[in-house]
């Protein structure tokens, strides 16, 4: 296994901003990672990715471990359902591709998500009604500390929105993914726009759910390639009922759910546009002009710039409508 010294972070983030690592290295088994940890364990560690959810405002003094490892199998299946292992490293819209080509259900709205079949937990990705965190049967994991192997189950997770163990303690390495997934699927209609783009179709089936989405997020969102992002910056917010009430006095349509005990969901980008932010630019950053939720790169190379504009939104938000907006990606 190489391990590379001084290496510029910059391809390794989807808002390419610049930043050193001391040590960088990219395991491709089991073995080869835990072998890492032990020689370098007096080191600092940092754990990325594909790189789509984090950007960089500093350089880090440390090891940063890229997961490499690939491959998708199946570990069991009977006539209903299907349980399938793949790698970390493996790419996730790759993964979903692979599995609507076999008639397995269950991840098909989560088409077209940047990032790789790793990061899906940590983050319990959602998108279209669905969550990550309903096909999950068992992470696969490494401790930092210790090298051991550890396996999850589901409940083990503890699964929230977009948060699980992983996220908030960061004392594991995932390596693998086990997913349940259906042999049988059935079209339910939850989303208007996905309904809307499947309306000629009477009965549809996983092959036009997944291509309706990525038509839908290809219209809707950045391509990452041309135009730096790291697609929703910012977590839907969860409001009290008296924050709730207070935002339908000032904004009659705005859109509110029920979301958990004494809990409503409000949407970022409603906010966002309202605070007049869709479409603004403030020296190298902006938010997309289709996508208020997104923050996107024009040119910096500076994570700080990022972090400045997000700030502006926050504070703009939070003063006309009293919500606080949490970001999604992780700021480094």
């Amino acid at each position: 296994m190489n391990i590379q010294q001084n290496i510029q972070l910059q391809p390794y983030n989807s808002f390419r901003t610049k930043a050193i690592a001391k040590l960088f290295a990219q395991p491709e088994t089991v073995d080869e990672l835990q072998e890492l940890l032990q020689t370098y364990a007096n080191e600092p560690k940092f754990i990325l990715g594909g790189g789509f959810n984090i950007f960089f405002t500093q350089d880090f003094n440390g090891l940063v471990i890229n997961p490499a490892m690939r491959g998708i199998r199946t570990i069991s299946e009977n006539t209903d359902f299907v349980e399938i292992e793949a790698g970390a490293a493996e790419d996730w819209d790759n993964f979903v591709a692979y599995c609507v080509s076999h008639r397995y259900s269950g991840v098909e709205n989560l088409s077209l998500i940047p990032g790789t079949v790793g990061a899906a937990p940590i983050q319990n990705i959602g998108a279209y009604g669905a969550e990550v965190k309903d096909v999950i049967v068992k992470v696969i994991a490494v401790e930092i500390e210790s090298g051991k192997m550890v396996e999850f189950s589901n409940a083990e997770c503890e699964f929230e929105y977009r948060n699980s163990i992983f996220k908030r303690t960061r004392k594991h390495i995932i390596t693998h993914v086990v997913f349940r997934l259906s042999k049988s699927f059935e079209y339910k209609e939850k989303y208007v726009d996905l309904n809307h783009e499947l309306k000629n179709i009477t009965t549809p089936n996983l092959s036009q759910v997944r291509e309706a989405i990525i038509r839908i997020r290809t219209r809707k969102l950045p391509d990452y390639n041309s135009l730096p992002n790291a697609g929703s910056f910012f977590k839907n917010p969860i409001l009290t009922k008296e924050e709730k009430e207070k935002l339908l006095t000032l904004l009659p349509d705005a859109p509110v759910y029920n979301a958990k005990e004494d809990g409503y969901k409000t949407s970022a980008a409603y906010l966002i546009e309202k605070a007049g932010f869709k479409g603004k630019r403030k020296g190298d950053v902006g938010t997309y002009e289709h996508h208020a939720l997104i923050i996107v790169n024009y040119g910096t190379e500076s994570g700080q710039e990022i972090v400045n504009f997000m700030h502006d939104i926050q504070n703009s938000v939070f003063q006309q409508y009293g919500v606080s907006l949490e970001p999604e990606v992780w700021i480094f």
